[in-house]
């Protein structure tokens, strides 16, 4: 898919939540309006950020590693390299990436996403989360759903709010989902940093982006079902398989990667 499949407006009147986080990763592809959010948000949301990002690459090569040869990333953001299908690709050549966004400037960059090795595929959904069965029909052009896909929510589920019933979401994807395939979820929170909570909250609504912050139980219901991997639901500094996790850091994420049975 180019820019050109499908036509779209960028609304630069408010923050969108992609822009934020490219904003705090360092990126260009953002407007003022996004910076001014992130600006007014506190100083460890940067690291934050960084550090969730750290989190994807590590699961997705673990993954890779692991036999895993298929990958639904909902929630994509915009590219930022090295993104998933180069992580995972590096390792094994073959394997096929669909990515899904509701943000049009991903859309803009999507040719980024789609530059594949020969031997893989990847593909690009402009859909959004809150229309799971939409994400899944597009995905099933590409992804066979009779092997594992490892589905990859980021940094995504803190912008659904409860009314918008996102364990609803997540379970109407991980149910279509075949046996041996794997859920790597992150999700925002503010328990190693209480002090921060009502700015943050007061930040993200001044801006008009809906947040939703969970706590540890919270967000331990998104893997109902599931057999959480081992170091389990943990923060994004100690998540780590084949090295042993360095001096921890404060983060502002819980992650977490876990088997469909």
């Amino acid at each position: 898919m180019t820019a050109d499949d499908v036509s779209f407006v960028i609304d630069t009147s408010t923050p969108h939540p992609a822009r934020v986080y490219d904003w705090l990763l360092g990126g260009k592809d953002n407007y003022l309006v996004d910076q001014e959010l992130g600006e007014k948000l506190p100083a460890e949301a940067r690291g934050n950020a960084a550090r969730n990002r750290a989190f994807m690459h590590r699961a997705a090569a673990w993954l890779a590693r692991d036999g895993v040869g298929q990958f639904l990333d909902v929630g994509t953001g915009i590219p930022t390299a090295p993104n998933l299908h180069q992580v995972v690709q590096e390792i094994a050549p073959a394997a096929r990436v669909v990515y899904a966004d509701n943000d049009p400037i991903v859309l803009r960059h999507a040719e980024a996403l789609l530059v594949s090795t020969p031997e893989g595929a990847t593909d690009y959904v402009q859909e959004d989360v809150r229309r799971p069965e939409a994400i899944l029909e597009r995905a099933r052009t590409l992804l066979d759903f009779d092997r594992p896909i490892a589905l990859s929510l980021i940094a995504l589920l803190h912008f659904i709010t409860d009314d918008e019933d996102p364990y609803g979401i997540t379970r109407t994807l991980v149910d279509a989902l075949p046996s041996g395939s794997c859920l790597v979820l992150s999700h925002g929170t503010t328990d190693e940093h209480p002090e921060l909570a009502e700015s943050v909250r007061t930040t993200y609504r001044e801006g008009q982006v809906p947040l939703r912050m969970r706590g540890r139980a919270e967000v331990e219901r998104f893997f109902e079902g599931l057999d959480l991997i081992d170091p389990g639901l943990v923060t994004a500094t100690h998540w780590y398989k084949d090295t042993p996790a360095p001096k921890s850091e404060r983060s502002g994420f819980y992650v977490g990667v876990a088997r469909v049975p």
